[in-house]
C-alpha cells in the first residue's frame, strides 16, 4: 500500500494500480523502456493490473516481459466502461489508474487518483480532463507513485 495524505483532499491508501497498455505502457505494441524494472519496484507495494484490447496483438508478449495477465476487453465499444468496472471491482477508493485513451476516460475518473499521460500515439483530451494529474510520460507518473510528495505537491489546495 502507499499512503499518501493530501492536505485539502485526505489520506489516499493506495493498494492498486490500474495501467492501460497501448499507448500507455507501449508504443506500437512495444513496451516502453523502464516499465518492466519500475513494475518490479511498485509491485512491492501496489498491486499492478493492466486492462487492454490488444490493438496491435502483442499481449502475451508484454505479459511475460512485465510477468502479468493483462484483462482482455471485449471489442464491442464499451471498453472505457469495462476499464472501470475493473477499477470499482477493485475498490476505486483504494485504485490508482493510469492511461491516455478515450477509453481511459472513465477509468481515470472513478479511481482514487487518476493519472494521464501524454504519448507519442496521442493523448485524448477525455482522458486528460478525466484525470487527476497529468503526467509527460509513463516514467514520469510511475516515478510519482514511487516518491507521492510529488503527489501531494501538485495537488494539495
Amino acid at each position: 500500500m502507499i499512503p499518501v495524505e493530501i492536505p485539502g483532499i485526505g489520506l489516499l491508501q493506495l493498494e492498486h494500480l490500474v495501467c492501460d497498455v497501448n499507448g500507455t505502457l507501449a508504443l506500437d505494441g512495444q513496451l516502453l523502456d523502464g516499465v518492466a524494472m519500475a513494475f518490479r519496484q511498485l509491485g512491492k507495494q501496489l498491486q499492478i493490473h493492466l486492462a487492454t484490447a490488444d490493438t496491435h496483438g502483442r499481449q502475451d508478449v508484454i505479459d511475460k516481459q512485465l510477468g502479468l495477465r493483462a484483462v482482455r476487453l471485449q471489442p464491442n465499444g464499451n471498453e472505457a466502461e469495462q476499464k472501470a468496472e475493473l477499477v470499482r471491482r477493485l475498490g476505486a477508493e483504494r485504485t490508482v489508474a493510469i492511461g491516455q485513451g478515450a477509453n481511459d476516460s472513465l477509468m481515470l475518473k472513478e479511481a482514487a487518483l487518476g493519472i494521464c499521460v501524454l504519448s507519442k500515439e496521442g493523448t485524448a483530451t477525455s482522458a486528460l480532463f478525466s484525470a487527476d494529474l497529468l503526467a509527460p510520460d509513463i516514467s514520469t507518473a510511475l516515478d510519482l507513485l514511487m516518491n507521492p510528495k510529488r503527489i501531494v505537491a501538485s495537488l494539495r489546495k
